[in-house]
């Protein structure tokens, strides 16, 4: 298949650590997948006085639209272009959901973090999990979103460029990296970067540099919102020190920080 993705398209990516595809997939797949994510919900979808939390976590989701939403040609090929043909795993769950609701009360996870990518001493701690220099067993950080999502509908704030920070604070920690805490408490000290909304129609998919510093915000919208934010993972491992490659997108960016 062609390429999908432009030069400038790749740049934005290792510059600012994200691109933003639009159309990925079909709103009728976004209905089917809202259809099973309402069915699981404690709450009522026409009865807004029953959406009584501010965010509501569903398990993981491994049906068929979620499944058909990032298994497409199109995908395939931009994670070809981003990482290398044969070096990811096609995605088969979507993960876990955070749906959030459009509440007056603070919502408890909205600190920025990076998120991690091969467990600690306790595979089952997640707050343990940990990251290094080269993403170990991660790739890219997929925000894919199954309903419309405007500037009130808490949009996932992405700190453009903090992927270039983040990476020259795990060059220095070696092959373990840090944990999900050691890192998001180191988070407040790097530069200040410009944020971006990650807004779009239902069927949009921001794929984001692993090392993205990013946030959850509280909901002023009038209409839930729901996305996935699953990992792309990793076959084997990236090259970030050899000088004899060529590097992909991904290793490219991280490179910068390391430079």
């Amino acid at each position: 298949m062609s390429e999908i993705l432009t030069e400038k398209q790749i740049e934005q990516f290792i510059l600012s650590g994200f691109v933003r595809i639009d159309n990925a997939f079909s709103k009728e797949i976004a209905e089917a997948a809202l259809d099973l994510l309402w069915n699981d919900l404690p709450c009522d979808k026409s009865a807004p006085s029953t959406w009584t939390e501010p965010v509501i976590r569903l398990g993981m989701y491994t049906q068929q639209p979620f499944i058909d939403s990032i298994n497409t040609p199109m995908m395939y090929s931009i994670f070809d272009q981003l990482i290398g043909a044969g070096k990811w795993i096609p995605c088969r769950s979507v993960g876990t959901f955070p749906v959030r609701f459009p509440s007056d009360q603070q919502p408890t996870d909205t600190g920025k973090h990076v998120d991690a990518s091969f467990p600690g001493s306790d595979p089952d701690n997640f707050l343990e999990w940990r990251v290094n220099a080269k993403s170990k067993g991660r790739t890219l950080l997929m925000l894919i979103l199954y309903s419309d999502v405007s500037e009130n509908d808490a949009p996932t704030v992405i700190y453009e460029g903090s992927h270039i920070d983040v990476a020259r604070l795990l060059s220095k920690e070696g092959d373990s990296g840090l944990s999900f805490m050691e890192l998001a408490g180191k988070l407040d000290g790097l530069p200040e970067r410009e944020v971006v909304y990650a807004t779009g129609k239902a069927g949009t998919v921001y794929l984001c540099h692993p090392f993205v510093v990013h946030s959850a915000q509280p909901h002023r919208g009038s209409t839930p919102k729901f996305m996935a934010q699953p990992p792309l993972l990793l076959k084997g491992e990236l090259s970030i020190s050899e000088s004899d490659v060529g590097y992909s997108p991904v290793e490219r960016a991280i490179r910068l920080g390391l430079d």
